[in-house]
């Protein structure tokens, strides 16, 4: 015992005059490293409880990394003080520290406030459909350095931060889920108009999704060079550009049914030739075949 009481009074080395022993060091290694189980098990703890009271997913994460991070701090000076280890002898270390994270780190630095600013204003959400440049997807998650979203081809993409707050982001799911299609569709000149907008109209209210509120309305665009150019517009609730193109393509089909029914034509592009003088045809002999 006396043995064991040496080696755990000897002295390791001294900040500031206070004297670190290998039994300080290992009590802070084992408060550490059962502090870091507990918080874990907590943390974990806490969201699981927030998420069976149906509390946005967004709030949920961020009050989970504002828990962790304060835990993991407290958790540090309860160390620091078995090591009787004052903070101002970190003062230098900190200074330095700062100096050296604003040369070397500043994009981490900027990914990570970011990272802290979109959770706190939420002006993206997990859920959100965002179109980022030509780059459609789902945001999956919000971390501190980077943005997980899963595009509309299934590939994941780690946007930077910052590259969501300082570029045009175009969140079709920011307020509401509402979006607006359209379907153009042309028939063949002398087609009874009126019967073609009545016949849009329905094959659009017909479909399951589409809202009657606001209402679909058809709009006699344009006498175009071959068609009669009609375009219905609509509105849904989607979740994204795949919704859309779906029900958008189910209305195409039903309109096309629609007008087999009625013998509406569904125009194509056309050319009327016309030839000024007379054709001349020859035989291979070169006999003129118009004598």
């Amino acid at each position: 015992m006396e043995n064991i009481q040496q080696v755990l009074s000897f002295s390791i080395f001294s900040v500031n005059e206070q004297t670190v022993t290998v039994g300080q060091l290992l009590l802070v290694i084992f408060v550490i490293l059962f502090g870091y189980y507990l918080i874990h098990k907590s943390n974990k703890l806490i969201v699981a409880r927030l998420n069976t009271k149906d509390i946005d997913k967004d709030l949920v994460l961020l009050v989970q990394r504002l828990y962790l991070i304060v835990m993991l701090v407290i958790l540090a000076l309860i160390a620091l003080s078995f090591l009787n280890v004052p903070l101002t002898a970190f003062a230098f270390v900190s200074g330095a520290l700062a100096i050296g994270i604003g040369f070397g780190a500043q994009n981490i630095i900027n990914n990570f406030i970011s990272g802290w600013i979109l959770m706190w204003e939420r002006p993206i959400r997990i859920g959100d459909f965002l179109e980022i440049g030509e780059t459609k997807g789902t945001v999956e998650t919000i971390n501190t350095r980077s943005t997980l979203v899963r595009r509309v081809d299934g590939v994941h993409l780690l946007i930077p931060n910052s590259q969501l707050l300082e570029s045009i982001v175009v969140n079709w799911t920011l307020v509401d889920r509402l979006l607006r299609g359209s379907v153009m569709v042309g028939v063949a000149y002398g087609s009874p108009v009126k019967k073609v907008a009545e016949l849009i109209e329905k094959a659009t209210r017909d479909h399951k999704e589409v809202l009657s509120e606001p209402e679909p309305k058809v709009m006699f665009q344009d006498f175009g060079d071959n068609a009669l150019i009609f375009e219905v517009f609509f509105w849904i609730q989607a979740v994204g550009e795949r919704s859309l193109r779906v029900i958008s393509s189910d209305i195409r089909f039903t309109i096309d049914d629609l007008f087999a029914a009625e013998n509406i034509v569904i125009a194509f592009p056309q050319r009327d030739v016309h030839i000024d003088g007379e054709l001349k045809f020859t035989k291979s002999d070169g006999n003129d075949l118009n004598s």
